[in-house]
C-alpha cells in the first residue's frame, strides 16, 4: 500500500472537480490511522468554497494537524500563506500532505515552497485525475493539464491517483471503465498509477485488489 512506504511529503493537484480535497482528506487519515505524525495543509488559494478545512474537526480528532489559510470559510479570499505551512517543508517533523488548488494558478502557491521540497528530495508530487468531470473526459485533456501544473510549480510530478467517480451514482462499472484511460494518461506522461481511489460502500467489489490501496470514505467522497 502507499501509505505503508509513504514518502515525508505528498502533493495532491489536479483539475476543479477532480477529488483532491477528498484524496488529501483520507490520505491524512490514513497516515494518522498508520501512526505517522501527520499534518495536512490547505493551500488553495483558489476556490474558497470546497477546502479540507470543511473536515477540521474529524481531523483532529484523528491527530492530524490541519494548516489553512488564515481567511478560508470566510468571504474573504487572499491569498496568503501561513508561517505554519513553511514550517512543514523546513522543520521535517511531521508526514505533510499538501491540497493544492486546482489548475496552473493555484499551483503558483506550491511553488514557494519547492526548494525545500526538492532539497529533502522525500516527495510525492500526485495528480489528481476524475475522467468524468469536464475538460478531463480524455487522457490526452488530462495531460495538458498535468503539464500546465507542472510549468508553474517547479516541482515534478511523481504519479498519478485515478479518481474517477460520479458522486453518489459511482457503481463498479464506473470505476473499472476509467482504467484504460488513466492507463494512457501514464503511458502519455510516463508517470504510474498510484492508486484509484475507491468509495466504502464499493470495497467488497475490490477486496484485495492492489490497485485500491485507499478506500473513501462516503461522508468525504
Amino acid at each position: 500500500m502507499i501509505t505503508d512506504e509513504a514518502k515525508r511529503v505528498t502533493v495532491f493537484c489536479g483539475h476543479y472537480g477532480s477529488g483532491k480535497t477528498n484524496i488529501a482528506v483520507n490520505y491524512a487519515l490514513r497516515l494518522s490511522s498508520l501512526g505517522k505524525p501527520t499534518a495536512l495543509a490547505d493551500v488553495d488559494i483558489v476556490n474558497p468554497y470546497f477546502r479540507s478545512k470543511d473536515s477540521e474537526n474529524e481531523l483532529r480528532d484523528a491527530g492530524v494537524e490541519v494548516v489553512s489559510l488564515p481567511f478560508a470559510n470566510t468571504n474573504v479570499d487572499l491569498p496568503s500563506l501561513p508561517s505554519q505551512v513553511y514550517g512543514l517543508v523546513e522543520q521535517r517533523v511531521r508526514y505533510a500532505v499538501f491540497d493544492v488548488g486546482g489548475d496552473d494558478r493555484g499551483a503558483y502557491a506550491l511553488g514557494r515552497f519547492s526548494p525545500y521540497i526538492l532539497e529533502e528530495n522525500n516527495f510525492e508530487m500526485l495528480f489528481v485525475v476524475n475522467f468524468y468531470r469536464p475538460l478531463t473526459r480524455t487522457a490526452k485533456e488530462a495531460f495538458e493539464v498535468m503539464r500546465e501544473i507542472d510549468k508553474v510549480c517547479e516541482l515534478p510530478f511523481t504519479g498519478i491517483v485515478n479518481n474517477s467517480n460520479l458522486g453518489d451514482l459511482t457503481d463498479e462499472d464506473c470505476v473499472r471503465r476509467s482504467f484504460e484511460e488513466a492507463q494512457k494518461l501514464s503511458d502519455l506522461s510516463q508517470m504510474p498509477i498510484r492508486f484509484t481511489s475507491v468509495c466504502d460502500k464499493l470495497t467488497d467489489r475490490f477486496r484485495g485488489d492492489a490497485f485500491f490501496p485507499i478506500h473513501l470514505q462516503s461522508k468525504f467522497f
